[in-house]
């Protein structure tokens, strides 16, 4: 009988079927058998007695802002951070750095630090930006995961929202190159306008923030941009939705046939727009925090399986980009920071809601790995891929606090919320990453993610 690298026993673990009693083996980082009462040896062996073996998260939507601005989030704090919180694999947004992410040579640059530093693996987006179409092509034959563009201002001069044209012309050899446009919709015209009617009243109060970016804002773009995926062909997936209205027009969408999947985030399901009144620039993010009507219909969107998968879009800055005594609410740095908690909240909302577990895997890890290129390896606890866990237990809760929040600067919308679950170990690739509150951060065992070659469609 052969022996194992790490055998998982006595676990509840989490298939795409639902939830069984089994054992797992793990051989040269991979999953080698699965099986009741599995009498291999092992190297290694974890006990998950009365846990939950979840697929390791996939987030598709992190910021993490290095070369050039480490001191924001870098890949050695935000890897330890997302695997304190069961996440294997993150895909790193291209608009922080420095450079961003929009040519070939930024990219290399990117991975070299990520395969350098990150404690788990990783994907990397690359970008649409007014003037980069002809670097598109070596981006996606490089290994991109796919493309993000802005359709609203995204304060970072370096990587500037897209126009109409601009849009149309990416789209198009997007869609020619096999891959996903990422958008963040929020109509440009509206939300600069607002905000400029408002800094011209000197209104600068969280409920004139909200004002400034309407749900109307976001369900023009939304709807403008499926106008262009029907014309372009190109594969479209709406990131942080905050809406039910924009969310029930991508389903119509998807009902005609378009090719569309839609994220939302922890944060617009777990808060509303009264903790952007009380807790101020820590609350701050674009689309803004929703009334609690909105929130209770998003909620009840994803009982409904509406939503395609979650994402934490963990955006950081350092304290000083959102401190009150500087920054107004409308100049602060909008951004949540909370890349660890997205699958804790997810459970937190399972639990609640009667919501089954397997649907949370699909959410966290098969989804995203499916539409991604990346399920060959990755998103299923099966045979043949990658070794990637969340182990986690309900018979504890957990409570955020600057002490075992792992991201480099502390001040975050979660903290103080208690969740009713902890993640006991995370691993990747066979090896423990995390383990009963201890990161085990000396070694940096991510490599960078590829997804499976595409080929190019010829006119």
């Amino acid at each position: 009988m052969e022996k194992m690298n790490l055998m998982i026993r006595n676990g509840t673990v989490v298939l795409p079927t639902g939830l069984e009693q089994i054992d797992i083996g793990v051989k040269d980082g991979r999953i080698h058998i699965l099986g009741k009462n599995l009498l291999n040896d092992s190297e290694k062996i974890w006990d998950a007695t009365n846990q939950y073996v979840f697929p390791g998260m996939i987030d598709v939507h992190v910021h993490f802002s290095e070369p050039g601005r480490e001191h924001w989030e870098g890949f050695r704090t935000g890897s330890h951070m997302v695997a304190a919180g069961g996440c294997t694999t993150y895909f790193d947004m291209p608009l922080n750095g420095i450079p961003s992410t929009v040519t070939e040579e930024a990219l290399s640059k990117k991975a070299n630090l990520g395969n350098e530093k990150s404690l788990v693996d990783f994907s990397l987006w690359g970008g649409l930006v007014p003037g980069n179409e002809g670097d598109l092509e070596a981006l996606a034959e490089s290994g991109v995961i796919g493309f993000k563009a802005f359709l609203s201002a995204t304060g970072n001069q370096d990587f500037e929202s897209v126009d109409d044209i601009t849009l149309l012309n990416g789209m198009k050899q997007i869609a020619k190159l096999g891959k996903v446009l990422a958008l963040h919709s929020e109509s440009v015209a509206m939300t600069d306008w607002l905000k400029e009617q408002k800094e011209k009243e000197g209104k600068f109060t969280a409920d004139d923030y909200l004002e400034t970016r309407p749900i109307m804002a976001e369900v023009e773009a939304v709807q403008r941009a499926i106008y262009y995926s029907e014309i372009t062909s190109c594969p479209l997936h709406f990131v942080h939705i905050s809406s039910a209205e924009a969310l029930e027009i991508i389903q119509q969408a998807k009902t005609r046939g378009l090719n569309i999947t839609v994220e939302t985030c922890p944060h617009y399901l777990l808060f509303n727009h009264q903790d952007l009144r009380e807790r101020g620039t820590v609350a701050k993010c674009a689309p803004p925090l929703r009334e609690k009507d909105e929130q209770e219909k998003l909620i009840n969107l994803l009982i409904d399986q509406k939503f395609d998968m979650i994402s934490s879009d963990h955006s950081p800055c350092p304290y000083e980009l959102k401190d009150p005594k500087v920054h107004n609410l409308f100049q602060a740095w909008g951004g949540i920071s909370g890349g660890q908690f997205t699958l804790m909240s997810i459970i937190e909302l399972a639990v609640k809601y009667d919501i089954p577990f397997e649907s949370v895997a699909k959410w966290t890890a098969q989804n995203p790995a499916e539409r991604f290129g990346i399920s060959d390896r990755k998103g299923q606890i099966k045979e043949g891929k990658d070794a990637d866990f969340a182990i986690v237990t309900l018979d504890k809760s957990f409570t955020v606090t600057e002490d075992n929040f792992y991201a480099k600067h502390k001040e975050s919308l979660y903290l103080g919320h208690t969740f009713p679950c902890v993640i006991t170990g995370t691993i990747n690739r066979g090896n423990v990453v995390y383990e009963n509150g201890r990161v085990m951060g000396s070694t940096p065992y991510g490599c960078w993610v590829k997804p499976v070659v595409t080929e190019i469609v010829s006119n």
